[in-house]
């Protein structure tokens, strides 16, 4: 796998993947950004979330779960010392389908944290990374 990251102006980049896709990434106005897209900090935890939404739907879907939406917020905690490094991520699982099993989505959840998920493997090497979930009946709102 391999990606590229092209300086824009300022301290705005573009990210370039071998998939072929890009990605704007800037900084906050108070840092010399002009807020033209995500912060790279925050691409790491859309990363993750990316990444254990992948597990988690994938397995549910295997053990015949009628899953038809899932969302995933995290709250990520940085140090206030230079490297700002996440200390504390919580990932919170909304799960929307017919007639879910819970053991199976905490099983699912549980699976991607511990086992499957890269992302959460290596945050996890530096920061505290927990997790837990909500089962939603039916579609999830528009």
């Amino acid at each position: 796998m391999q990606v590229r990251v092209k300086w824009l102006d300022g301290v705005a980049f573009v990210g370039e993947t071998d998939s072929g896709h890009a990605v704007v990434m800037d900084g906050a106005p108070d840092a010399g950004g002009r807020n033209l897209g995500a912060r790279p900090m925050e691409m790491l935890l859309l990363g993750l979330g990316g990444c254990t939404s992948f597990d988690v739907v994938a397995m549910l879907k295997k053990s015949r779960q009628d899953v038809l939406d899932c969302q995933v917020d995290i709250d990520g905690t940085r140090a206030d010392e230079v490297p700002k490094v996440f200390t504390d991520i919580h990932v919170h699982f909304r799960v929307y389908g017919n007639d879910l099993s819970e053991k199976h989505v905490a099983r699912a959840v549980q699976l991607s944290a511990e086992k499957y998920c890269s992302a959460s493997m290596m945050l996890g090497a530096s920061a505290r990374v927990t997790h837990d979930f909500e089962i939603v009946e039916g579609p999830a709102p528009r």
